[in-house]
């Protein structure tokens, strides 16, 4: 036989030896169809063969992955529409039971998963206001369904190891974000209302603790300045006394002059004495 005979049986041989290989890495799966009959299930990793033609392998990836679903709407226990977003981080558990659900295509599971999901978590945003469910623990409403998610995962060939929930918002269309908003804005003005009034009343005790302190310097002042002019005509008076003391007449003719300043001091005084009036002995002319 020619050398050029032998060329379509090695062509052949060689697509029957690569239609008969297939390799599994790590962290994957493999199904076999028989002509389109699952034959084998959970093909671990390394190389393995098929009849080929006749059989086909397909892979999956069993690591974990995340499932993101559109966002879903609920209502709260009194009576709020909310918009809830989360995504699911699951893996393929029973690759056979997935096929079979799904047909092996991943984004017909998320499909199915999401009304699973949203089913469980409907009664425990059921249960829980507006407020709880925003500020609450978001990981307890979900550790609590997870048992029951898991449920209807398996029929899927699916096991959901955690759920988180992105945001809470509230959907444009609903009265909701108004009354939210309006609450928000009271409890700003009351938080405001407050921190004025606590302002005033600071600013009345610093005010009233600086006249105390006012009228204490001031009362100090003029207990200060009485006792300092108390002292100044004590030593005004005893250098008079002392002064006087040496001249009696001088003295008596200083009082003089001094008497006749205060009682004509305006300039319209008239005063009618006897012109022998001791009064008027330093006004008589000895001529």
């Amino acid at each position: 036989m020619k050398f050029s005979a032998w060329i379509p049986l090695a062509i052949a041989a060689l697509l029957a030896l690569f239609g008969s290989v297939y390799v599994v890495s790590e962290g994957q799966t493999a199904i076999v169809l028989n002509l389109g009959r699952l034959v084998r299930s959970d093909v671990g990793p390394g190389l393995h063969f098929k009849i080929p033609f006749v059989e086909s392998a397909r892979i999956y990836d069993r690591r974990l992955q995340v499932l993101d679903a559109n966002p879903e709407r609920y209502l709260t226990s009194d009576k709020q529409d909310i918009s809830l977003d989360f995504f699911a981080i699951g893996k393929i558990q029973d690759v056979r039971a997935f096929y079979r659900a799904t047909g092996g295509d991943e984004e017909v599971a998320v499909q199915r998963l999401a009304p699973i999901i949203k089913n469980a978590l409907t009664g425990e945003i059921n249960s829980r206001t507006l407020q709880q469910v925003v500020s609450g623990n978001r990981e307890e409403v979900v550790a609590r369904q997870l048992s029951s998610i898991n449920k209807g995962a398996s029929t899927l060939g699916v096991q959901i190891i955690d759920i988180r929930i992105k945001r809470v918002d509230l959907p444009e269309d609903s009265n909701v974000l108004k009354s939210v908003y309006d609450q928000m804005r009271s409890q700003r003005q009351q938080v405001a209302s407050q921190l004025r009034a606590e302002g005033v009343e600071q600013a009345q005790k610093i005010r009233a603790e600086a006249d105390r302190q006012q009228q204490v310097l001031v009362a100090e002042a003029e207990r200060d300045a009485q006792k300092l002019r108390g002292e100044g005509d004590a030593q005004a008076a005893a250098i008079y006394a002392a002064a006087y003391g040496r001249d009696p007449s001088f003295y008596a003719f200083h009082r003089s002059l001094e008497a006749y300043r205060r009682s004509f001091a305006d300039g319209k005084a008239v005063i009618v004495l006897d012109r022998n009036d001791p009064f008027l002995q330093f006004l008589r002319s000895d001529k």
